[in-house]
């Protein structure tokens, strides 16, 4: 894939990027190495002043970083400025806790004194996706590099001017030089990058099958390694929920970044005695959102990141109606410019159509119509994913049994999934390993190192 940024509004290539050399890409992982030795040694409230700044540099300069992300990419300005404005929450956040976080941590041992001490490991590369192509790497960044690691970014190839844009703000704010840095390169060289003894980790948010190969890399090599992979969250809906909002979030869900979003709402499970009012509401709030131009202020549904985007949406939309699903709304992509795709809502679906087995990455909603409380908790289990979801109930005894029930990573009740720094983030089975954020940020990429002092 080439390195460039393409318009998904128009489909046009703005600019391409040569990517670096093997030599260049070499002399980017040594500098990472050096200015580790210096950056581990750097005082926590040194660290932490930087943060600062580069977070008030980001507040300052979100509507220009946000146009960047909104052409390379096609989510909506509003989004992008705001995504921007939560890179710098997350910056501010870390500065404040991480040296609490951070702190040795005693042991009750008669007669000795114990701690667990938190060491830095050294370059941490993080191979980040498109979708949110700021946040993503902050929510790595800010907390990693707290701990006293260097960065080294591999983006997604279709975001290099969001990807040179965060070296920038980083040299600007004034972190010491190769503390953080993008390395242009294809997804070709990340095994190669891994193996390198100075690159001490791997960070990895993206798809399934990107997941494997990183993860077979770097357990290759015996490094620490996070994945945080694909989703189909469960949105569980109850007789008594307040169904106005229940609705309302759904579709600011599945909508969410243009519908690409890992923890996007993407199954729908409706008690049956409430589905086919719910199913209605949902069909005539997703067919009223505007689709266009996501630099308008009146628009809620931006493009697709790619024309492949729009024809494997498609194809799986149509897969699923041909295997016995009901298309209630939407399900025709518009014919261009631009990679655009309706808000579409799909019920009755088929076993083993791919609205039940696979992501759909776009803003397509599948209803499931549940018997009972089990047999949402089943529906909601069927999948290999196992990243987030949310709940829709009052009554206390059925929040606590799909709070149990449901395999995931994170379960939110009356409210919709998000991430946000305070807050832990991290799947379970196909959707990845490790956590990321709240105190599992910066002890991620640490060294947990035990010293007894005998006496002490």
């Amino acid at each position: 894939m080439a390195i460039a940024t393409t318009d998904p509004s128009t489909g046009e290539t703005i600019r391409t990027f040569d990517p670096l050399t093997e030599d260049q890409l070499g002399m980017r992982i040594i500098a990472s190495s050096h200015a580790f030795t210096h950056w581990r040694d750097t005082p926590m409230d040194r660290r932490a002043a930087l943060f600062r700044d580069l977070a008030a540099l980001l507040d300052e300069e979100a509507e220009e970083l946000g146009r960047i992300a909104t052409q390379e990419v096609g989510k909506t300005l509003a989004s992008a400025v705001a995504e921007v404005h939560k890179c710098a929450k997350g910056c501010r956040y870390y500065a404040d806790n991480a040296e609490a976080m951070l702190a040795d941590q005693p042991h009750d041992v008669p007669g000795a004194r114990v701690v667990t001490r938190y060491e830095p490991l050294g370059p941490v590369l993080a191979v980040m996706p498109w979708n949110f192509p700021y946040w993503q790497v902050f929510r790595f960044a800010a907390p990693a590099l707290m701990a006293g690691n260097t960065g080294l970014l591999k983006h997604a190839s279709n975001v290099p001017q969001c990807a040179l844009a965060i070296e920038d703000a980083f040299v600007r704010a004034g972190f010491p030089e190769k503390v953080f840095q993008t390395l242009l390169v294809g997804s070709s060289e990340i095994e190669r990058i891994i193996g390198d003894d100075r690159v001490r980790a791997v960070t990895l948010t993206g798809s399934e099958a990107a997941g494997r190969a990183v993860a077979a890399a770097a357990g290759k090599e015996i490094k620490t390694s996070v994945l945080e992979l694909g989703g189909s969250d469960p949105f569980v809906v109850m007789p008594s929920a307040d169904l106005d909002e229940a609705v309302r979030n759904a579709v600011a869900s599945r909508t969410l970044n243009n519908g690409q979003s890992c923890i996007n709402a993407k199954r729908f499970i409706v008690h049956t005695d409430i589905a086919d009012e719910f199913t209605r509401r949902l069909g005539e709030a997703m067919a009223a959102l505007t689709v266009g131009d996501p630099r308008d202020e009146d628009t809620d549904v931006g493009p697709l990141s790619s024309g492949d985007a729009v024809k494997t949406l498609d194809q799986q939309v149509r897969d699923t109606v041909a295997a016995g699903a009901t298309l209630v709304t939407g399900g025709e992509p518009g014919g261009g410019p631009g990679f655009y795709y309706p808000p579409t809502v799909l019920a009755d679906i088929p076993d083993g159509s791919p609205a039940h087995r696979e992501e759909l990455f776009g803003p397509v909603a599948s209803v499931w119509r549940a018997r009972d409380l089990d047999d949402a908790i089943r529906i909601a289990n069927d999948s290999t994913f196992g990243l987030g979801g949310s709940v829709w109930t009052t009554d206390p005894d059925e929040q606590q049994r799909l709070v149990r029930g449901i395999e995931t990573g994170m379960i939110y009740v009356n409210r919709m999934t998000e991430s946000t720094p305070e807050v832990p983030f991290g799947g379970t089975k196909n959707s990845g390993y490790g956590r990321e954020l709240a105190q599992f940020g910066p002890r991620t990429f640490v060294n947990a190192k035990t010293v007894w002092i005998e006496g002490g």
